[in-house]
């Protein structure tokens, strides 16, 4: 029997490997007749050196997530997908994207773009998606390639 996928995740964070991640997403998501998340995770770590932190950087940045997420709604609405979702979270993007938006949303597939840190980069700052690989409950499937399968070239 084959594997169907029911709920998919695709994290969003405006990159150029979530941008690859969200389209093939979207078609294994047509494909199955599965239901999409698209989920920002707002990392409250990044405010902790603001020495003035009112919550007004917060909202900024709840804004430009919320109006990234609608224009990937838009574009997977072009595409033919209308089973979908979002949802931003505040908080550890590991943890959420790994545990805790697989619960509470029963998700069997999370598709996240490969972040090309490299291995100093990966020790300091630790990989998402290398911590979604070990620590989820569901299937992972980490995009390197663009929808033709092709390694897409690095923007200067």
């Amino acid at each position: 029997m084959l594997q169907n996928y029911k709920t998919i995740l695709v994290a969003i964070d405006g990159s150029d490997a979530a941008e690859i991640a969200f389209k093939k997403a979207v078609n294994v998501a047509m494909r199955n007749e599965a239901k999409l998340l698209l989920a920002h995770v707002i990392d409250l770590r990044a405010f902790q050196s603001v020495a003035s932190f009112d919550g007004i950087l917060a909202e900024q940045a709840e804004e430009l997530a919320k109006k990234t997420l609608d224009e990937y709604v838009d574009k997977a609405n072009v595409a033919g997908l209308t089973n979908l979702d979002t949802v931003i979270e505040y908080g550890s993007p590991k943890a959420i994207i790994a545990k805790e938006l697989p619960e509470k949303y029963e998700v069997d597939l999370i598709m996240l773009g490969a972040t090309g840190l490299n291995a100093i980069e990966r020790l300091l700052v630790g990989s998402v998606s290398e911590y979604v690989i070990r620590h989820s409950p569901c299937d992972v499937l980490i995009v390197r390639t663009d929808l033709d399968n092709k390694t897409p070239s690095v923007k200067k």
